[in-house]
């Protein structure tokens, strides 16, 4: 367990891997009433390192930023072990909440955006208090998040960037990585990396076309290859945003650009 704030405290889960980074954080929130945000993997002993930086404190709610295994296999173990209901945007959720839901109690209240992009159901919390917005997947700590396709949507995305940006937050507590200390910079950052890769696909369709596998090798030359599979759904969801603007269409599985 961490201490990050006055009222926020971060337990890491055992999961780290290329995707995960140093593995999935679950947040504690608030003193004698807490909220848990995203209880993560059923992975062993990171119940019990939740429960011990519970301590004796009770449990409000626990609040799922979206249903990837990673941040929410483990939402009924933890309801049951807290005596609380799960609360999100969709199932596993117990309760349904959406964009704009002031969740918690006892004086311990977040609220939530709805920030589809990464999936479909993905929620940010903000902690006013504190200025603090916990962005799940849609903001990582460190690299840029995948656009899961096909529940991820890169236009859907885009515009939840450009709502955070109008946010009053000072950090951010991401779902996988360290703190963001300077936000705002850091979404500008990843507005200009998913331009910057549309770019590189319309290039690439425009020497020749392609399927989205093949699309990956000539554009991720800076990728561990491990990560292609997830590359390749990031060049789909792009695929698919340009299909709807017209400038790209497919014959089966090879891409290429529009003719006027």
């Amino acid at each position: 367990m961490k201490q990050l704030s006055e009222r926020v405290r971060v337990v890491l889960a055992p999961n780290p891997s290329p995707m995960t980074l140093e593995g999935t954080n679950t947040y504690v929130v608030g003193d004698r009433h807490v909220l848990v945000i995203d209880p993560g993997p059923a992975k062993d002993g990171h119940l019990e390192a939740v429960r011990d930086a519970v301590g004796d404190a009770s449990v409000t709610a626990i609040l799922l930023t979206h249903k990837h295994h990673d941040h929410a296999e483990d939402a009924a173990l933890f309801a049951e072990t807290f005596d609380a209901q799960v609360v999100g945007f969709s199932r596993p959720a117990q309760v349904l909440v959406d964009d704009g839901a002031r969740v918690g109690g006892h004086d311990q209240f977040l609220y939530a955006i709805h920030t589809p992009g990464h999936a479909a159901d993905h929620l940010c919390f903000v902690l006013e208090s504190e200025k603090v917005l916990f962005s799940g997947d849609h903001v990582l700590g460190r690299g840029t998040t995948v656009i899961a396709w096909p529940d991820g949507d890169l236009r859907a995305y885009m515009a939840s960037l450009e709502r955070l940006r109008h946010v009053d937050i000072e950090r951010i507590f991401p779902g996988h990585g360290p703190v963001v200390e300077n936000p705002m910079p850091v979404i500008e950052e990843y507005i200009a990396h998913r331009k910057m890769r549309e770019r590189q696909i319309l290039d690439a369709l425009n020497d020749r076309p392609g399927t989205p596998a093949e699309l990956v090798r000539r554009i991720y030359t800076d990728v561990d290859p491990v990560l292609y599979p997830v590359a390749e759904m990031s060049v789909r969801a792009h695929l698919d945003k340009l299909a709807w603007e017209g400038s790209a269409r497919a014959e089966g599985e090879r891409w290429q650009l529009t003719q006027d």
